[in-house]
């Protein structure tokens, strides 16, 4: 379309993108031992260029290497420390298999991160399977390679899929080992997934125990990028907690501590989880003293760990938290183990007031009773199943029941043992509960009042603010990102319409398909307008209107569509801009830790040219919006703080509009016909593509 007639202008912001800061780059290990490159195949002559020489093969730690997101979550700063967390876990495993007492952790001036721990040793003897390699360098070199996999060594482990410490190697620019086991002294060096030579045998030694020293590799993370000594104590002290007969003694070269870090410390808590909640919560007032155990289940390997206390304040940011571990990995998004726990919580208060003869306790939920809780709990599984590498949520179904069972009976004697206490918890969640429902009812009310009963669409998820000011209704463009939108809205301000599919042109048919179409019906109920000449904008129920279709010419035809039925049935909404386009991505483009999103071709070549200019990049392109995840639509399209909307304005003369949309969007075929033969060379830049 020619920029001197458009039918609609956006007022696109001008951003100037940011260019990552340069740093000097570090010295280059010395040149491993790589096996010789196989000779290319040459395509058969004729071919169109796809042949068995387009088929790649990645052998050993090149997949690591080449889709690092694949096993670590990416290459940003939280996917850097999680390689200290795969050599921690290792150790840690050590620990809990009794056959460790003591982990030194140290970042020295270098840069270099060391896990050092007394446990048997990797085994150093030739690998059965693979000659010429010992079992050392076949852990550190060949994914999904260890000694958890059979249960033999290790009843419970953090590390399952025989991965983790393969992968810090392979995104490592050096890494070496050494490990005291068999009366002597072992070493070997690795650089970016490869041995720099084979394993060496050093002095006798009694010792027993493994060192793991390693540095990140730029070329992955990005120039510059280091560990954080913050983080990492943190990290290393959550460890602690988690174990009560392990100590960690941790080191830091002054040099690398820019806050309050110690520059050394010995971590041990004989109260484990106990000792980490009293730390966490302070002197901060507490309904009840903290209900914290241990039990594990005998004849199998399992146990549970846990401690749990309620505050009427809330805690700092949040009126509640959860912190959960599995088989010392933290699950920061819950899992099945999580909900064991809350039902023990539950299932115990409402037996509690059965017994008492509290009739109240029946309206008691997990919600109420999580609602101003502080608690941490910590499992411990034979075959944990995990969602994603990362181990973020705990899925096994078997962390429920588990939970649920080991933590049920101890409660029940807590709340018995102690009658007042547990008087005094249970009126405090019965509180929660009874607030919960009177909020529930009032919002109800007033929303209800606010649309004056207007039957709203079955389909639509409204926001709670009762006023319009500082609303918005997102119309979406088919189920799945609906489901998409509804996770990353918020809820108090964003409401969600998703629509099936392109909805009927308004500008080529008729009236009585115009009222009886169920997808624009819908739109009006949740706009909660009357169309037409008695449409009035002070009932229109939110501030925004939002379309966000896919950055795609399937989604710009819906938008045109969307626009076009404003513009011809309430056009009102345009004239007092309250009509809006989202901008997702269309793309996702990454460098080390750098990552940045392009609405569009020209904005990816844009950032290629600018921002990525000369760095090797990864680009992934959405396939719409349900194919991102709500966090990422979040960020990108919905987040008021981050987004980018275009305001749809009309030209200041709207004399041509009429004319204009009639000859692109009205019933005759042949004046779109005119106007695609008079404007086709705007198009020949996309044809070329």
């Amino acid at each position: 379309m020619p920029p001197s007639s458009p039918p609609f202008l956006f007022d696109l912001p001008e951003t100037e993108p940011e260019k990552p800061a340069g740093a000097p780059a570090r010295p280059a290990p010395p040149a491993p031992v790589a096996a010789a490159p196989t000779s290319p195949v040459e395509a058969p002559a004729g071919t169109t260029g796809y042949s068995a020489a387009s088929i790649e093969v990645l052998e050993g730690l090149e997949p690591v290497r080449k889709r690092p997101g694949m096993y670590i979550g990416g290459t940003d700063e939280r996917a850097l420390h999680h390689l200290f967390a795969e050599v921690l876990d290792n150790a840690m495993d050590e620990a809990v298999a009794r056959h460790a007492k003591l982990i030194k952790v140290e970042l020295d001036a270098e840069g270099y991160l060391s896990v050092h721990d007394d446990g048997r040793g990797i085994p150093v003897d030739p690998h059965p399977k693979h000659p010429g390699k010992s079992a050392l360098e076949v852990v550190m070199t060949v994914l999904h390679s260890g000694g958890k996999f059979s249960g033999k060594a290790y009843e419970t482990s953090g590390g399952l899929h025989g991965v983790g410490v393969s992968v810090v190697n392979a995104l490592s620019d050096h890494l070496e080992v050494t490990v005291w086991r068999d009366g002597h002294e072992w070493h070997q060096s690795f650089s970016r997934g490869l041995p720099l030579r084979g394993l060496e045998r050093g002095q006798p030694s009694k010792k027993h125990g493994t060192l793991i020293r390693f540095r990140p590799d730029e070329q992955i993370f990005g120039t510059g990028a280091t560990f954080k000594p913050a983080r990492l104590f943190r990290m290393t002290r959550s460890k602690a907690y988690l174990f009560r007969g392990v100590e960690i003694r941790w080191t830091c070269a002054p040099e690398r501590i820019v806050d309050a870090t110690p520059a050394s410390a010995v971590l041990h808590f004989p109260g484990g989880l106990a000792d980490a909640l009293s730390d966490r919560i302070g002197e901060l007032e507490t309904v009840t003293p903290a209900f914290s155990g241990r039990v594990e289940r005998k004849g199998e390997a399992g146990a549970v760990e846990w401690a749990v206390t309620w505050s009427p304040a809330g805690f700092g940011e949040a009126d509640g938290f959860v912190q959960s571990y599995c088989n010392t990995v933290a699950t920061p998004d819950g899992g099945t183990h999580e909900a064991g726990f809350r039902a023990a919580l539950v299932k115990g208060l409402k037996a509690y007031g059965e017994l008492s003869n509290e009739k109240r306790a029946s309206i008691i939920t997990a919600e109420d009773v999580i609602a101003n809780a502080g608690a941490m709990i910590s499992v411990f599984l034979r075959n944990p199943e995990f969602q994603g590498q990362t181990k973020d949520r705990l899925s096994s179904p078997e962390g429920a029941r588990l939970v649920e069972q080991l933590v049920r009976d101890p409660f029940d004697h807590w709340l018995t043992e102690s009658p007042k206490q547990a008087t005094t918890l249970l009126g405090f969640v019965i509180d929660r509960a009874e607030d919960r429902l009177k909020r529930r009812k009032d919002k109800e009310v007033q929303r209800a009042a606010a649309t004056r009963k207007l039957r709203l669409p079955g389909k639509l998820a409204d926001c709670t603010r009762q006023a319009a000011q500082g609303t918005e209704l997102f119309i979406v463009e088919g189920d799945s990102a609906g489901g998409s939108a509804k996770q990353a809205r918020d809820r108090a301000t964003q409401a969600i319409l998703p629509l099936r599919g392109k909805i009927l042109n308004v500008a080529s048919a008729t009236a009585d398909k115009l009222r009886a179409n169920a997808e624009l019906s819908d739109l009006t109920l949740a706009l909660g307008v009357q169309p037409g000449t008695r449409f009035s904008l002070d009932d229109l129920r939110y501030e925004r209107v939002i379309i966000m279709t896919d950055a795609d010419v399937d989604g710009a035809h819906i938008a045109a569509l969307l626009i076009t039925y404003f513009y011809r049935v309430m056009p009102e909404v345009i004239r007092h801009g309250r009509l809006f386009m989202a901008l997702p991505p269309l793309y996702r483009i990454q460098a080390g830790s750098l990552s940045e999103y392009a609405r569009d071709d020209a904005h990816r070549d844009e950032l290629l040219a600018t921002t990525f200019k000369g760095r090797k990049t990864e680009i992934g392109r959405f396939k719409g919006l349900g194919e991102m995840m709500a966090s990422q639509l979040k960020e990108t399209t919905m987040d008021p703080k981050k987004r980018t909307l275009a305001r749809v304005t009309l030209p200041e003369s709207e004399d041509d509009i009429a004319d204009l949309v009639e000859r692109l969007m009205g019933k005759k075929a042949e004046p779109r016909f005119d106007f695609i033969q008079q404007n086709a060379r705007f198009a020949q830049a996309d044809l070329d593509l």
